[in-house]
């Protein structure tokens, strides 16, 4: 009898890696159904190719600013090896795989690379800190539904992760990076910078149906703030807004001006919710809301630098994995 095989399961929306990619990557987004509810099939898929019809050249003119794609899938693939690296250096033999739910390598390729790898014992992990029908459970729903119909015999052993917003050592990584961006203002005294917490948004019915997201978003926020000590002055505002409906508020844009009118010196966003750079920081933050503070008159504006390789993130990421391996009771 062959020993068990662990690996982990890695999650992340994708995202285009060249011009081209721009248009078939939103309608993979926006046809999903866990994000745009429309329960016929055939009228969210036309709406989603409507979409990305629409908003194919204002994206890529976006995407052209930051290089001309994303850069999502080599950080997310550098921090399946770095977590595969801090395992094995904890005496753990656990291979790390990557899944995108709207781009490449898909959930579906990661699936079978599990499977012709023979991989007995699954950690599946979202990384997402904070659940959301939208991002979590969209990709754990796809892979479920995929799972049953390649593995019928079960002969793959899951255990879930939905959520860590609350993880000590993702917390501690937030906060050192905050600490770290804070010290570079001009005015040392910390009560003089006030920081932007922006997390992604989502429809505002979402959460009055349950989503627990901006319950446990404000949550994260304010175990950093326990973290740091935070003595300055903060908000929680969302960003990535598509679409008429009613999103989470206030946005990340109205909050910076609403700052310039009242003079404030010092501004430091902090993307709470990313755990990678993607489009969100590195145009939206970095260039739109960036310009937006100039315009509003603020003359010191920074963002704290996402996650990505941080050593305390890729350690929580080891923690949350070693708690699941438990639960799996590995032979």
């Amino acid at each position: 009898m062959k020993p068990p095989s662990i690996g982990v399961l890695l999650f992340n929306l994708g995202g285009p890696e060249s011009l081209e990619d721009v248009k078939p990557f939103l309608y993979n987004l926006f046809s999903d159904p866990d994000i745009i509810r429309i329960k016929s099939d055939w009228l969210r898929k036309a709406v989603a190719w409507f979409i990305a019809t629409t908003r194919r050249k204002k994206s890529s003119g976006y995407y052209a600013q930051i290089g001309g794609g994303s850069p999502l899938r080599r950080i997310t693939e550098d921090q399946a090896a770095a977590l595969e690296k801090k395992l094995a250096n904890e005496g753990l033999n656990v291979r790390a795989f990557v899944g995108m739910r709207c781009w490449r390598p898909t959930i579906d390729e990661a699936l079978e690379t599990i499977q012709r790898d023979e991989i007995t014992h699954l950690v599946v992990l979202p990384l997402f800190p904070q659940f959301s029908v939208t991002t979590s459970g969209s990709c754990i729903n796809y892979f479920n539904a995929r799972l049953r119909q390649n593995d019928p015999g079960e002969s793959l052993r899951a255990s879930y992760v939905t959520r860590w917003y609350n993880e000590p050592l993702y917390i501690e990584a937030m906060a050192e990076l905050i600490r770290a961006e804070i010290e570079q203002f001009p005015e040392a005294d910390p009560k003089a910078t006030y920081v932007i917490y922006s997390a992604h948004s989502i429809p505002q019915r979402y959460v009055e149906e349950g989503d627990p997201y901006l319950d446990q978003t404000r949550h994260t926020v304010d175990l950093i703030n326990q973290r740091l000590g935070l003595k300055g002055p903060w908000t929680l505002s969302f960003q990535s807004k598509v679409g008429p409906v009613k999103w989470l508020e206030p946005s990340t844009e109205e909050v910076i001006q609403t700052l310039g009118r009242r003079g404030t010196q010092q501004v430091l966003i902090v993307p709470v919710s990313f755990v990678s750079d993607h489009i969100e920081t590195l145009y939206e933050i970095d260039i739109q809301y960036r310009d937006t503070a100039r315009q509003a008159g603020i003359p010191h504006f920074r963002r704290a630098a996402a996650l990505n390789l941080n050593s305390n993130f890729i350690a929580a990421l080891a923690a949350i994995v070693k708690e699941q391996i438990a639960h799996l009771k590995v032979p």
